[in-house]
């Protein structure tokens, strides 16, 4: 066995970053990811979220009523969107998840915090993250004993007694008991198939240019289009098998119910698939090769993961991280399927989750397109 030699070392060394430099993609990777988990978990990832949207239906209109409210915007939980009339609103509101909660003060509360009658405050939270909601209830509590406390006066403070002077009554919608399976693995199933239709696409044609045999499809009478629908069908029915595995786990392993429609589901999980698929045929136009559109596929499955609602409360990330989040598929999706199977919402609530997907999946099949037909010539 020779020496080592210093030299043969140092040249091995160079030709390394050589072939580095030459290969742009995977440095960016390399550079690129660390830099989005430093950003992502330095300053989006937040487990407590605050200035959640609230409603508020406020039948009384007092000052007693009014200093709750302004107790509640105080703590810094609640953010008082909107002022809503009717129980009926506030329900809409809750289904389609603008707000977070809703607040009922009754017509008599003044009057009966005058007589020492304890009154009742009636707040609704849409609890399919627990997460998202735990920290602003707990809150919630130390309001209702010291919020009123300094309008209170005479035999009123006297037979509060120094407990609360109200009865707050919490109402968790969708998912009272808290569970957590009830909000993660209607999620998974966005997540899986994120991974899932992104990686194997893009591998699939890249492999195809890799093994030469993307010239076979060249010299067949077929347009761009063609070939990309040819190849992602497959896969649509693997996505499918997915779902229905996960729904069948879902109800029989976790005891998550289906509160809507499956057909809608099912129809809406088509939109999805599609936009993912998307994604990869993209990425198989800018990959070299499989090990690059690996790279892409984690490059883009990285920031779903963590700033869509998956694995953090949404709203407790800051607005830069939200609009981000808004032009990803997943960040709809999860609210498409959590809201059909917890919250049984039909196809009017369902809309405003379908164009933003929609839309995203035609700007980069086009992007795709334009790509692919370069390659073509």
């Amino acid at each position: 066995m020779s020496r080592f030699s210093w030299s043969s070392f140092v040249a091995i060394v160079v030709k390394e970053f050589i072939q580095m430099r030459r290969d742009r993609l995977t440095f960016a990777m390399m550079v690129g990811i660390p830099m989005i988990q430093l950003a992502l978990f330095g300053f989006a990832i937040n487990s407590d979220p605050r200035h959640l949207p609230t409603a508020v239906i406020n039948a009384d209109q007092s000052e007693f009523s009014r200093s709750f409210l302004a107790a509640l915007k105080n703590s810094g939980y609640f953010e008082l969107t909107r002022v809503v009339q009717s129980e009926v609103e506030a329900n809409r509101l809750l289904d389609e998840g603008e707000v977070q909660f809703v607040v009922t003060i009754p017509a008599q509360f003044s009057r009966d915090l005058l007589r020492g009658e304890r009154p009742s405050l009636l707040v609704e939270a849409d609890a399919t993250d627990p997460s998202a909601t735990g920290n602003a209830i707990a809150a919630l509590n130390e309001l209702a004993r010291s919020a009123l406390a300094h309008d209170l006066k005479g035999s009123a403070q006297s037979a509060a007694g120094g407990a609360s002077a109200v009865e707050l009554i919490i109402h968790r919608r969708y998912n009272p008991e808290g569970i957590t399976q009830h909000n993660i693995v209607p999620g998974l199933m966005g997540v899986i198939l994120t991974m899932t239709m992104i990686m194997m696409t893009g591998l699939a044609i890249t492999r195809e240019r890799e093994r030469g045999t993307m010239e076979h499809l060249l010299a067949m009478p077929v347009n761009p289009l063609e070939v990309m629908l040819g190849k992602i069908m497959p896969y649509i029915l693997v996505g499918y098998i997915q779902v229905l595995l996960i729904l069948a786990a879902s109800t029989f392993i976790f005891n998550v119910p289906i509160q809507g429609s499956l057909l809608l589901l099912l129809l809406c999980v088509l939109l999805f698939i599609a936009a993912n698929l998307s994604v990869g045929i993209m990425f198989s136009t800018i990959a070299r090769n499989q090990m690059q559109a690996m790279q892409m596929t984690f490059f883009f499955f990285l920031p779903s993961m963590l700033i869509t609602g998956f694995m953090f409360p949404f709203r407790g990330m800051p607005v830069w991280a939200q609009r981000v989040g808004e032009i990803l598929p997943l960040t709809h999706f999860l609210r498409l399927v959590r809201g059909i199977m917890l919250k049984g919402n039909g196809a009017l609530e369902t809309l405003p989750h379908l164009w933003p997907m929609a839309l995203f999946m035609l700007v980069v099949i086009a992007l795709g397109l334009k790509r692919f037909k370069r390659t073509l010539d």
